[in-house]
């Protein structure tokens, strides 16, 4: 079992031997990580790349140490584009997961994660790191787009219950065997899958889910709806890439912003789309644009999601804080003479922007690595 974990941990066993080209571009990226002086290396830099470059010569890749991989995690999320949370970029907690070599080694792993991420209520960021990709391409998978997401049925009218974003893994799920109840918010099995067997799905254990129950400060009409969203936005399908070592399987966290919930995953048209409902119960005059229903509908509806976090204990941020937040992780960067990659379309919130400062200011998206990256939907 050891001897396994550890080739586990350098990619996947019985990985072929790579093409020269694809080894010189992963001794290039280490070569940029290894060499850099924020990364913690034992011993002297060039011993250590050489090291790095022989085993990349003989295998395709080089096995990480501990302080590396959680050095360039952290890195990783101080780099991505799209985030507005990188202000707490070092306090990730970084858990190595690299020797797990069992779906279901896997799925415990995600189980833990989850309970070390919602901490009770008090969230806190958390990556849990599995084997990097094998040379051959090899790679464990999770299919869930988050750890905690919710199914999509479609019904023989074409319309959906759930979440119609999810309609796909969804599917994918029930081709498994897995059968859900049907309801609006059911928690879709996690499914994993390692090099060379077929995909698993395990049930996620109610007491890893922290649920909100979502009701609204001043309308008591709102928890009749029986809306709820999970509290830990935990990314599982993106490519974490450090130092020229790709890692497939990395779920990681931080913590919602109340727009994602309000203003996106409840609102838009292509998920929930519950502006109608709530314009309905608010009495607002629908018939028009101009009464800009949908606004004051998008307002109520981000108050409640704000309220139900902060009464039932669970973290979560305003639009306002964390962009101010954002800021201030810019003007620190730019003392330590760094830039911040940032895509505006990501950062500026989709409810009120006007009123934040990031909206007023200028942005360029340098990619820069360490990162993560978008890649196929494993489930496809």
């Amino acid at each position: 079992m050891a001897e396994k974990a550890a080739s586990t941990a350098r990619g996947v066993a019985g990985s072929a031997r790579p093409a020269p080209e694809a080894y010189r571009a992963v001794a290039a990226e280490a070569e940029r990580f290894l060499l850099d002086g924020e990364t913690p290396v034992d011993g002297d830099r060039r011993s250590r790349l050489a090291a790095a470059r022989a085993e990349i010569d003989a295998t395709g890749g080089y096995l990480q140490t501990a302080a590396e991989l959680a050095h360039g995690c952290k890195l990783a999320w101080r780099n991505h584009a799209r985030c507005v949370g990188r202000l707490h970029w070092k306090a990730l907690r970084v858990v190595d997961r690299r020797d797990a070599v069992s779906a279901e080694d896997v799925f415990a792993a995600c189980v833990e994660h989850l309970r070390l991420a919602t901490n009770g209520g008090r969230l806190q960021p958390v990556i849990t790191v599995f084997a990097p990709r094998g040379a051959d391409g090899s790679a464990i998978r999770i299919w869930n787009p988050q750890l905690v997401r919710y199914a999509g049925y479609t019904r023989t009218d074409g319309s959906v219950v759930g979440d119609p974003l999810h309609v796909g893994i969804t599917a994918a799920a029930q081709a498994l065997g897995w059968r859900g109840s049907g309801g609006p918010f059911d928690v879709l099995p996690l499914i994993v899958r390692l090099p060379g067997e077929a995909p698993r799905w395990f049930e996620l254990p109610a007491d890893a889910v922290l649920e909100v129950e979502l009701v609204h400060p001043e309308f008591t009409w709102f928890a009749g709806l029986g809306l709820r969203w999970h509290a830990v936005p935990a990314i599982s399908d993106m490519l974490l890439e450090i130092g020229g070592v790709e890692y497939p399987a990395a779920p990681f966290n931080g913590w919602y912003v109340g727009y994602e919930i309000g203003a996106r995953n409840l609102a838009d048209t292509d998920r929930y789309d519950l502006l109608p409902r709530i314009g309905a119960r608010l009495g607002l005059d629908m018939s028009r644009e101009d009464s800009l229903w949908k606004d004051l509908a998008l307002v109520e509806l981000n108050r409640a999601v704000l309220h139900s976090f902060h009464r039932a204990g669970a973290h979560i941020v305003d639009h306002h804080t964390v962009t101010r937040q954002f800021v201030t992780h810019e003007e620190r960067e730019l003392r330590r003479g760094r830039a911040t990659p940032t895509d505006r379309d990501w950062i500026v919130p989709p409810l009120s922007p006007s009123t934040t400062p990031v909206f007023h200011r200028g942005y360029t998206n340098t990619p820069v690595r360490p990162n993560f990256h978008r890649q196929e939907p494993a489930w496809k």
